[in-house]
């Protein structure tokens, strides 16, 4: 059972997502990896979050970038929103990612930066532990 799960929104998120596995692999971090859309497979993303055991969500996504707030929406557990670069540089990414409403809490890095995502996961880890 991996203690993070990453989900991109999009196979084309994967550069993002290499450096969160990278990062993770560093610290000896087991890890799942799914490519799950919140807007096109809506019931898919619902049924692995609900069946996931994983303590921490990395969610990876460009454009709307809805996918972490979806998530967020349905587990008490920690997600952290990692926005990519697109046509308006990841802005709109960023901003989705940071404007949740209230009771749905995400925690968000910069744009493209999978390194800070798997490094506050392991944060949050190693806190869960102390």
């Amino acid at each position: 059972m991996a203690d993070v799960t990453v989900i991109c929104g999009s196979a084309s998120d994967g550069p993002v997502a290499e450096k969160v596995f990278e990062t993770l692999k560093e610290h000896g971090v087991d890890y799942d990896y799914k490519v799950i859309s919140a807007h096109r497979d809506p019931e898919r993303l619902d049924e692995y979050v609900k069946a996931s055991t994983a303590r921490v969500f990395i969610a990876i996504a460009g454009l709307s970038a809805a996918l972490p707030g979806v998530i967020a929406s349905k587990t008490k557990r920690p997600v952290i929103g990692v926005p990519v670069s697109g046509t308006l540089m990841g802005l709109d990414a960023l901003l989705s990612i940071v404007q949740m409403p209230r009771g749905v809490p995400v925690a968000c890095v910069g744009v493209d930066n999978g390194v800070n995502a798997a490094l506050l996961a392991i944060r949050i880890l190693e806190a869960g532990r102390a």
